[in-house]
């Protein structure tokens, strides 16, 4: 008896296979259209499921995501359908159709958020947004959305192999923002608008000072602040720049700006840049 079950077993394997062989043979044909209305009904969840790895694997990530979907619909709530909704989101996300992406990752982790896939759903769904941060002088909204999102993924996943790579894009869209500061702030300055170059690199120190900017930031505060006469905040902020970053040229050129002028490098005066010394530097945070 248990050998006629293996049998029975075996034999439904062989017609899956031969089946799922046809429907491939037959996509290969110029008269099969599987986007036909009732063409992959004729089909089981396994092997159209199969079928969107055949075309992922081989770069038609368009193609895949149409299968993946059609599972969705043929056979909801389905382990067919949980494993294609996920399957979906990374062929649209290999196709660069962004908004298709994030529509099927939020909805995998809407539907299943306890699953083991969640995580990647979230990491998905936030390397959608990242993906799309390749330039400075883009509309940073994207790049904002995209730490929101691996910020999600670190915090509520952070056991899962996707916190690490999370972390490491954080880090790097979080130093495009100050990028994306310091340009904006260099602008300003080369045009002469002082206090408005001021406000830009203020909000590197201090939103961004864990960033690559900061040392830049500081000695633009320099020469933005002599060229406004403040000179106490210049050598404030020289100072907060030699204690840090004394080996780097931005302390160098503030430090030859500062003593051209017969100032010293020292933090004086009452002002933003004198508490943040006092803070970093004296340790005195009341």
């Amino acid at each position: 008896m248990s050998r006629g079950r293996g049998m029975s077993a075996r034999r439904a394997k062989i017609m899956a296979v031969a089946a799922l062989a046809a429907g491939l043979t037959l996509a290969g044909c110029d008269t099969f259209d599987p986007r036909q209305p009732g063409v992959l009904e004729a089909y089981s969840a396994q092997q159209i499921f199969e079928r969107g790895e055949f075309e992922l694997d081989r770069n038609r990530a368009d193609d895949a995501a149409y299968y993946f979907g059609e599972i969705e619909r043929l056979y909801p709530y389905s382990e067919w359908a949980k494993r294609a909704l996920i399957m979906q989101a990374a062929a649209y996300h290999q196709d660069r159709d962004y908004p298709n992406a994030r529509s099927a990752a939020q909805r995998f982790i809407d539907f299943y958020p306890a699953d083991t896939d969640a995580a990647y759903a979230q990491y998905l769904l936030a390397l959608s947004y990242y993906d799309q941060i390749d330039e400075i002088g883009r509309d940073q909204g994207l790049t904002f959305q995209a730490l929101q999102a691996l910020r999600a993924v670190i915090e509520i996943y952070p056991d899962s192999e996707y916190a690490e790579p999370a972390i490491l894009k954080f880090d790097l869209a979080f130093d495009h923002l100050a990028a994306k500061e310091m340009e904006v702030g260099r602008y300003y300055l080369k045009g002469g608008h002082y206090a408005a170059a001021v406000n830009r690199f203020r909000v590197v120190v201090e939103d961004f000072q864990t960033t690559a900017h900061t040392a830049e930031a500081l000695h633009r505060l320099v020469e933005a602040y002599l060229s406004l006469g403040l000179t106490e905040e210049a050598q404030t902020a020289g100072a907060i720049l030699g204690y840090n970053y004394r080996s780097t040229p931005w302390y160098q050129d503030s430090y030859a700006l500062l003593t051209g002028q017969g100032l010293n490098v020292e933090a004086t005066g009452d002002n933003w840049l004198a508490s943040i010394y006092r803070q970093v530097v004296r340790g005195e945070w009341l």
